[in-house]
């Protein structure tokens, strides 16, 4: 509403505009205000945050355009009607660009995760609003300088690389988010695999999933999701990393929204300030950080054990980590539970300072001393323990990295005994979970003596040792670094040789390996590409949607592109488009593009195999994905003569 009113003031002045151009100066002004709130837009997504900074950016470098316009609107007359509807049409860009900005700064998470490719087509769209306002402008009429002229000739070419650029950087989250949704994947609750999405999505802190939460509502409220089971696997994903974070809510979308809608209904008789900002419990040990703000101390205490050095409220660094009791606030809570009959809640007398139980501190420290025992059977036992444990919750994985777990751990991996060497490569694969972890795991130099596990452990071992090099993959130097160390061609191996968990780990570590150029080339030489054709004919395995997926990252590469191209895989896509499921056919199509764009004889060849009519009938009812795919694919087949 607000948004129609301000169109509507900027277009009737347009229109009502008399020889002063006041009405041009109206209209432009809107615009230098879209910039400033543009400008002050944070926490963009970090599925769009690279688009909406370069977006922002462009904006910018329009303003001395809009500086030069506004002070010929002040002094010169310009009545023409060309300029006004060209001004107009560009002040409807800029509150198209604000718009989506304003989405992908405040939006859910997981919806525009879920939604990368169709928000991706809305920053096109914006571009393309953009340069067509920018190209319309009488430049010569307005008497433009030539150095602005320049300046918006930049920016316009800019928006048209930004266009045609095509950015991994949302593909990344695409293996995981495939997983959690799919009802066939045996994999869909491991917490390893929702911990890491909940890393990727940052929806990893209390803050974060309250805020996630508000969006969720948002979303549903305005009914920008029209698909009911989208809504329900955002909820439910929601729900699964506010069980990891440990919290204990209760999310009902069809009830009135509450951020405390956990079951804490008395918390709304308390003092706001009397409540911890990150659980909005009651507080028993108020503390102080750097900055000033009171939380309770286990909460803040667990906060910065996950590896977090900021200020849950404000955002802003912490100088340091020391907590400061709050007597004065404890004071007042203590005389307003007694004024008022309410009482507090006790705390657990075995947890340390810290929140974490003691005799849990004391576990972790021996069975990291165990670790290196001389006796076998008490090595053994003790690293089964520490495997459960790092899989238990984020704190034990902090825990056992700080005493000193890790280094034994790697040294295990070497050991000769096979059981040994499972349960080492299994537990270094849970304490990856954690980013902190993965960048020691790496520097003691785990990856080695994993990518020996991988060729020669036993099944379960070297699932694990692909689900571990998957998990230290997700660091860019890591990527760079297990390709080095040879450990592709057996990722492959295990791609083509492993059992059904074993071929869905290798695919998982593959597809994230191959976002670097230089891995897409081994893995090429390694023979990833008849293994991923066996993947697409042996249905059975439900791994289609993973192999296409692959294929898409190797297709951008010129080797990968010449043998992907070959009669047989393109009529194995045209199958796949024909009888596949929605999202099989989502994956075909983009795969059948990237091939198509480089190389016309393969859209030829699947003209023949009669993939014609289906993209046709994809057009117009497929999801909007192999709407969008199918439309771009139609496109290029029309430049060439003979269409069935």
């Amino acid at each position: 509403m607000e948004r129609q009113k301000v169109m509507e003031r900027g277009e009737k002045a347009g229109v009502s505009s008399s020889s002063n151009g006041g009405g041009e100066v109206d209209v432009v002004a809107e615009m230098m205000d879209v910039i400033e709130a543009v400008g002050l837009y944070v926490g963009y997504r970090r599925t769009q945050r690279k688009e909406c900074l370069n977006l922002v950016r462009r904006l910018k470098l329009l303003l001395p355009l809009l500086e030069e316009i506004k002070e010929i609107g002040n002094y010169k007359s310009v009545s023409s009607e060309a300029l006004k509807t060209s001004l107009v049409n560009l002040d409807k860009a800029f509150w198209g660009a604000k718009k989506l900005l304003k989405k992908c700064s405040c939006g859910s998470k997981i919806y525009l995760a879920m939604e990368s490719e169709a928000v991706m087509s809305s920053f096109h769209a914006v571009y393309d609003k953009l340069n067509q306002a920018l190209d319309d402008l009488p430049y010569d009429e307005l008497g433009i300088s030539v150095e602005v002229k320049e300046q918006v000739e930049l920016t316009r070419m800019q928006l048209k690389r930004a266009k045609r650029r095509a950015d991994t950087q949302d593909i990344e989250l695409a293996m995981d988010m495939m997983v959690v949704f799919s009802k066939k994947d045996d994999r869909n609750a491991d917490s390893a695999i929702l911990e890491r999405l909940a890393s990727k999505l940052e929806l990893h802190a209390i803050p974060d999933l309250k805020a996630e939460e508000v969006a969720v509502r948002k979303l549903v409220k305005e009914r920008g999701v029209q698909n009911a089971e989208s809504i329900q696997q955002i909820n439910d994903l929601l729900g699964k990393f506010k069980q990891i974070a440990g919290v204990d809510e209760t999310i009902v979308l069809d009830g009135p929204f509450s951020s405390k809608n956990l079951q804490r209904c008395r918390s709304l008789l308390i003092p706001h300030e009397f409540l911890c900002p990150i659980t909005l419990e009651i507080m028993v040990d108020p503390v102080i950080v750097a900055t000033g703000q009171t939380y309770e101390r286990e909460s803040i205490q667990k906060w910065l054990n996950s590896n977090h050095r900021t200020c849950p409220k404000t955002g802003q660094n912490l100088d340091h980590l020391s907590l400061a009791s709050n007597f004065a606030l404890k004071n007042l809570i203590q005389q307003w539970c007694e004024k008022n009959n309410y009482e507090l809640p006790k705390k657990d007398a075995c947890l340390g300072s810290d929140g974490i139980s003691a005799e849990l501190i004391e576990e972790i420290s021996y069975l990291v001393q165990n670790l290196s025992s001389c006796e076998f059977e008490v090595r053994r036992e003790a690293i089964k323990k520490i495997r459960m444990l790092a899989k238990e919750n984020p704190d034990n994985r902090i825990l056992i990295a700080n005493y000193g777990g890790i280094p034994p751990l790697v040294q295990l991996l070497s050991y000769q005994d096979s059981n040994i060497q499972e349960h080492a490569v299994t537990a270094l694969l849970n304490l990856s979970i954690d980013e902190t972890n993965k960048i020691l795991v790496a520097r003691e130099g785990a990856i080695p003596a994993i990518v020996e596990i991988l060729q020669h452990g036993t099944n379960e071992a070297r699932e694990n040792s692909a689900a571990a090099l998957f998990s230290l993959s997700m660091l860019d130097e890591n990527k760079v670094l297990i390709g080095a160390l040879n450990a592709i061609r057996p990722l492959v191996h295990l791609l083509q040789n492993g059992t059904v968990r074993g071929k869905k780990d290798a695919a998982t570590a593959l597809f994230n390996l191959s976002l670097n150029q230089t891995n897409k080339s081994r893995a090429i030489k390694a023979g990833i590409i008849p293994a991923l054709l066996h993947l697409l004919e042996e249905k059975n395995l439900g791994m289609i949607d993973e192999a296409l997926s692959i294929l898409l990252l190797i297709a951008s590469h010129p080797e990968g592109r010449n043998e992907i191209g070959k009669l047989s895989f393109i009529k194995t896509l045209v199958e796949i488009i024909r009888n596949g499921t929605p999202k099989n056919k989502e994956c075909a199509l983009s795969v059948l593009l990237q091939l198509g764009l480089h190389n016309s004889s393969i859209l030829l060849a699947a003209l023949q195999y009669g993939v014609y009519e289906h993209l046709v009938e994809l057009a117009k009812s497929g999801t909007n994905r192999a709407q969008r795919k199918a439309n771009s694919i139609l496109q290029h087949i029309s430049k060439y003569e003979h269409i069935p």
